[in-house]
């Protein structure tokens, strides 16, 4: 080979070489930059929110999320983010327990940041539900019935369909009516492909598609979905038991403040009358429950001494005791009343307070 000619070839394999290297570059530069635009993105919303919810992205619908952006929109924030970016941005931003956020990061993810605390957001999400087409394959949840209606659907082979299915039918008006009530499919029963088009032909979608929530991460605690189940009743069953044992408590050592010194006085005044009518005090307010409550006794020592006695048995009014008796139940039972409602409301004027002060 000629020398010029050789040194020739050796310039167009060095420009081939130089020119295929910078063609490579120019593709991986983009796709590098791309990623950290996302990573920096993601830092931003991590910084700015204070709760990521990771919510399972396998087999569920856009059409969920896109609900969530249209209805939710104000209080989640939805993103699709590879799980890879995500995680460098935990790590960039030197957040705790990224390790543990790692072990969720898997398959097909939805990245959900909201200022809701996790379990407040686990509250919302549990009502967020839609409906959606199925698809051949998938299993029925709830039974499926058709009411006898106008279809609307052209007579026409579509008529063995509703004869495979056992769905009653009548051709009127050039249309098809079904006649009667009938159930299509029963809950754990597999769609199969004539099912999955008759019911998109009658615009029945039966499954329901929620969010389904792998984790929470709320300011480095790591909260998988099976710890953000919440007893609501149980709670507040505590909460109230919490108040009306603080209640009681406050109100035994008279904490310094108007409600509880109100419902303090209150009770001193019903137990102070109590002992007033056991030792025969008698004031202006009182003095009928302690003539009653006296007169009670007497006749009662007179009753039980006419047991012993037969001879005063005629002498002993005991329907004067029975009343007496009775008249002072009530008395009592008014004034109880009284006291239960004042705490009744004290109660509920203290549970407002204790919800308005945790939102």
């Amino acid at each position: 080979m000629k020398i010029g000619l050789k040194k020739e070839l050796e310039k167009l394999v060095k420009v081939y070489k130089t020119q295929k290297k910078v063609i490579k570059e120019e593709k991986t530069r983009p796709s590098l930059e791309e990623k950290r635009v996302v990573i920096e993105e993601t830092k931003k919303l991590l910084t700015k929110y204070r709760t990521l919810i990771l919510l399972e992205g396998t087999g569920v619908s856009s059409k969920l999320y896109l609900h969530m952006r249209r209805m939710y929109g104000d209080i989640f924030y939805i993103k699709m983010i590879k799980n890879k970016l995500l995680l460098k941005a935990l790590n960039e931003l030197g957040m705790p327990n990224t390790e543990e956020v790692a072990k969720y990061l898997t398959g097909p993810n939805v990245a959900v940041f909201t200022n809701l605390n996790a379990f407040e957001a686990k509250l919302i999400m549990d009502k967020i539900a839609i409906t959606h087409r199925a698809k051949p394959g998938d299993k029925i949840e709830n039974e499926i019935i058709v009411p006898p209606t106008r279809t609307e659907l052209k007579p026409g082979p579509i008529m063995s369909l509703f004869g495979r299915l056992k769905i009653p039918i009548q051709v009127r008006d050039g249309v098809i009516w079904i006649m009667r009530e009938a159930t299509i499919a029963k809950p754990g029963d597999t769609v199969t492909q004539e099912l999955a088009s008759l019911l998109d032909k009658l615009g029945i979608e039966p499954k329901l598609l929620k969010p389904k929530i792998k984790l929470a991460y709320e300011r480095g605690l790591v909260i998988p979905a099976d710890k953000l189940v919440i007893d609501v009743e149980g709670v507040k069953s505590s909460i109230i038991d919490g108040i009306k044992s603080a209640l009681s408590l406050a109100v035994e050592f008279v904490v310094p403040e108007p409600d509880i010194v109100r419902l303090a006085i209150s009770r001193a005044y019903a137990r102070a009358c109590n002992l007033a009518i056991e030792t025969g005090i008698v004031t202006r307010d009182i003095a009928p429950l302690v003539f009653r409550a006296a007169l009670m006794k007497v006749y009662t020592l007179a009753s039980i001494l006419a047991q012993r006695i037969p001879e005063l048995s005629s002498a002993v009014p005991t329907i004067q005791v029975q009343q007496v008796q009775q008249k002072l139940e009530e008395t009592k039972e008014v004034k109880e009343e009284k006291k239960e409602e004042k705490a009744e409301a004290l109660e509920e004027q203290l549970a407002e307070g204790l919800a308005a002060l945790f939102g």
